[in-house]
């Protein structure tokens, strides 16, 4: 079903009289960078993939109009979406292409659709339902995912839970030991990529003692998964003699993960401390801030970046349209904090942190700005930054899922 292109129509092109038009769709870029908005007022969009024909496809959040994903066509090449159509009438987060295939997930199942020479879904009404009856339990209950180059698809079943709390996020409520979540939630999951009517019986716990994912790519340079992890909350509110305001709005790393097969990153025994720069124990389950015990084996993260920012994307960029200094270095889309009081809320950014041979071989540098605009928190920012993409051109698109604006972000050294 093709939707009306006036109700998508970017902004940028239907700007009132009188009112100016915003340079770069509203955002801040480096030197030599340029952002045009390829469409607006989308929906809740989250994860974007690039087809290589340049069109887009987006995954919403809720469904809008009785679409759950859309795909955006330019048309005239002026880089605006002018041709927008929508199908799959479920809601989710993760959308990708790989094969031959479109992927795509809503909070319990992952759908394929199969698309011909020139780069269509040949038929919108026929997905394969490979993997179905993933734990939705509405907390981090998002499934991003990512496919390998040996024909598995990986999926983030992120834990309901904040610390695997009796009671959820309740002072005094004792931690369960050991957790009963992890055996089907809080990690990645491998299945086969052509199968359907996959879940946890044939699926393979790739690795655990994640608490949640959303951001997650495969390195193609590494031939290697990697991920982004949320960090836990609340540390001063159900340990205030433990933790002051502060340290709690710091506590915990959002930690860059660098996935083999068997790894367990420690959660909900464990946090990894930047400062310290060691997994430590957590308080619910007898840790003090310092102390190790069991997470002294966990595995670590290869990049700490400040807690509660939120990543919602993770992109290793391979393109040659940008300075070589980007080749092969990831983008990271950070949502944007809630929970940073007393300190002021942050995140609302996509950073770049430069890599090298799959590690990173420098600090981050904060890349798109602005979105959030004057009043930087969840209800009130403008715009969070949630889905990253790579066009074939080597462009980068960014989406977000509060008004469902997608910039294309360009570079050029004239």
């Amino acid at each position: 079903m093709l939707l009306s292109a006036q109700v998508f129509a970017s902004d940028s092109t239907r700007v009132k009289k009188g009112k100016p038009k915003e340079e770069n769709g509203g955002i801040t870029l480096p030197k030599g960078f340029k952002a045009l908005v390829v469409a607006d007022n989308l929906g809740t969009v989250r994860h974007i993939v690039a087809q290589s024909n340049g069109d887009i496809y987006a995954k919403l959040d809720r469904v809008k109009n009785g679409k759950g994903i859309l795909r955006l066509r330019d048309t005239n090449k002026d880089g605006v979406a002018d041709e927008i159509s929508g199908w799959g009438n479920y809601s989710g987060t993760g959308i990708t292409i790989k094969n031959g295939y479109l992927y795509a997930s809503s909070n319990t199942d992952v759908y394929r659709y199969k698309l011909n020479e020139k780069g269509d879904v040949i038929d919108t009404g026929k997905a394969e339902n490979i993997i179905t009856a993933l734990i939705n339990r509405r907390t981090h209950n998002t499934k991003s995912i990512v496919l390998d180059n040996d024909g598995n698809i990986y999926v983030n079943i992120g834990s309901p839970s904040n610390a695997c709390q009796i009671t959820d996020r309740t002072v005094g409520s004792p931690a369960m030991d050991p957790c009963p979540l992890l055996d089907s939630t809080g990690g990645i999951w491998q299945f086969k990529a052509d199968q359907t009517g996959q879940s946890y019986h044939n699926g393979v716990k790739y690795a655990t003692g994640i608490r949640n994912v959303v951001g997650l790519d495969w390195n193609q340079t590494t031939n290697q998964l990697y991920a982004m992890q949320h960090g836990r909350d609340m540390l001063n509110t159900l340990f205030p003699s433990m933790y002051n305001e502060e340290q709690s709005a710091e506590l915990p790393a959002e930690e860059l993960l660098r996935i083999s097969k068997g790894d367990n990153y420690g959660w909900p025994y464990c946090y990894y401390d930047q400062f310290q720069q060691k997994k430590v124990l957590a308080p619910e389950y007898g840790g003090d801030g310092k102390k190790q015990d069991r997470c002294a084996g966990m595995n670590k993260p290869i990049y700490a970046f400040p807690g509660h920012w939120a990543p919602n994307a993770l992109l290793f960029y391979t393109g040659n349209q940008f300075p070589e200094k980007y080749k092969n270095g990831a983008f990271v889309a950070f949502h944007g904090s809630w929970n940073r009081a007393p300190r002021p809320q942050t995140g609302y950014f996509v950073v770049f942190l430069p890599m090298k041979d799959g590690m990173p071989s420098g600090d981050y540098e904060i890349f798109a700005d602005g979105f959030a605009g004057e009043k930087i928190d969840p209800k009130n920012a403008r715009f969070r930054p949630c889905g990253l993409a790579q066009g074939p051109d080597g462009s980068l698109f960014i989406s977000d899922d509060k008004k469902g604006r997608i910039w294309k972000v360009t570079y050029s050294n004239n």
